[in-house]
């Protein structure tokens, strides 16, 4: 659940904040479409990435800001400082040896679908670790969302890869016992 100051926070980078929170107060399952590049940028990644990028920065207690689910399109969205889209390009490189992992950066010109102040858990807007208070803009908060990103997008692809070997093991090894 988001705090006051968390609501005051993200309600800010609305075109028209007041009606943004009267919106809530009336329905704060509701969610409500926020221009990004004012106050946030957003790092949107798939939902099996995203879930455990989230998690390893919980799990290692890295610093984090706020993150969101779009259980629709499968997609988690990481809040970011409106500076850090150059470095985190860069981080996310020096972290990727095999090529950087699929992610869209949303800043400025983009607009961000966010979950109201007390979404219900089967809601399609949701929030994993909602805004508190403006999050702290911090290099280590970029270097680590970075960091897990890349390598969550590693356990997941070796995951995927082990999956389909042992489905083709199975298979095979399903045939040679047919005969």
């Amino acid at each position: 659940m988001m705090t006051r100051r968390g609501v005051q926070w993200i309600s800010s980078a609305a075109d028209d904040p007041e009606e943004c929170r009267e919106q809530w107060a009336l329905d704060p399952r509701s969610p409500h479409a926020l221009p990004a590049g004012r106050f946030f940028d957003v790092v949107a990644v798939g939902q099996r990435v995203g879930l455990e990028t989230f998690d390893q920065l919980r799990r290692h207690g890295m610093p984090l800001g706020p993150v969101m689910a779009d259980r629709a399109s499968e997609q988690v969205g990481f809040f970011l400082p409106t500076w850090a889209r150059g470095p985190f390009h860069r981080m996310v490189r020096q972290e990727s040896a095999d090529g950087a992992p699929e992610y869209r950066y949303l800043g400025e010109d983009s607009v961000v679908v966010v979950p109201g102040p007390m979404p219900l858990a089967g809601d399609r807007y949701i929030w994993l670790r909602a805004p508190m208070r403006r999050p702290e803009a911090s290099l280590p908060r970029i270097a680590a969302l970075a960091a897990m990103f890349v390598a969550a997008s590693s356990v997941v692809a070796r995951a995927d890869r082990y999956g389909r070997e042992q489905s083709a093991a199975s298979v095979e090894g399903g045939a040679t016992h047919a005969h």
